[in-house]
């Protein structure tokens, strides 16, 4: 008899509650490995904060969280973060005065245990400088490399995001809006990236993203989010059939323009 593969994510039973306010209340949500997932809501559903509570920027009140088997609801984010679990958030966090190769080596760097005191002197021959440099490509920074981070437009600020959660060879990859800022014309491209960061790495990805349209079209399963809870998780054709959720979309079904990461 083979022994069950566990899930890549499990929330069960998450809450949240500061002071006398219900932020998340009874999230349950079973991830499955190399899956990629996204998470919709209206305006203040609770999305980015769940993020949060996954990451460890915030604290749980109630429930717990689990990743690869291992219980990490009490970890640390840089517990987390050896654990596998990378993020990126809705604006950027980026080192803006790095340049755009030295922010995706130290994050092969810190990935592959290696010196802070290198980053500013690397051997252009270093297993972390190819890797950071071979993620470049997939983005089409390469023409940037020796650009600082904070000189970049917005659209490439995501992109270099993508690159730097490649490096870290993360297992699990929070996405927060990764579209947002992004030029129409460079959205599917940024797709494309996403889709092959996942495939090439087998990472588990779950993604708030205001762009419905353009998330409906690849990933696997959707969470959707109102007032704190999740009150459906399916894939995306039941998604937009389901009533319960054009419901807590005020009446409208699921328009691209109307929706947006709180």
């Amino acid at each position: 008899m083979s022994t069950p593969v566990p899930s890549a994510l499990l929330i069960e039973g998450l809450g949240l509650q500061i002071g006398g306010a219900t932020i998340l209340k009874d999230v349950d949500l079973d991830v499955a490995p190399g899956s990629i997932v996204g998470v919709i809501g209206p305006n203040g559903a609770g999305k980015t904060t769940l993020f949060n509570v996954i990451s460890g920027v915030a604290r749980p009140t109630a429930g717990r969280i689990v990743m690869d088997g291992v219980d990490i609801t009490r970890a640390s984010i840089a517990q987390r973060a050896r654990a596998g679990l990378g993020r990126t958030f809705q604006t950027s966090s980026l080192f803006p005065r790095l340049s755009v190769l030295e922010n995706v080596r130290l994050a092969a760097q810190v990935g592959r245990g290696g010196n802070f005191s290198l980053l500013r002197f690397p051997r252009r021959t270093d297993a972390a400088t190819e890797l950071a440099f071979d993620q470049l490509v997939k983005v089409g920074l390469t023409h940037k490399l020796d650009t600082a981070a904070g000189d970049i437009s917005h659209g490439d600020k995501r992109k270099l995001e993508i690159a730097v959660l490649s490096a870290t060879e993360a297992k699990i990859v929070l996405l927060d809006e990764p579209m947002a800022g992004v030029a129409s014309g460079d959205v599917a491209g940024l797709v494309d990236t996403i889709r092959e960061m996942q495939e090439l790495t087998g990472c588990t990805v779950l993604m708030v993203e205001h762009h419905i349209d353009v998330l409906m079209g690849f990933v696997q399963k959707v969470a959707v989010m109102y007032s704190g809870s999740i009150i459906a998780f399916d894939s995306p054709a039941r998604i937009m059939e389901n009533p319960v959720v054009q419901s807590a979309y005020l009446g409208r079904g699921l328009e691209p323009a109307g929706e947006s990461a709180a």
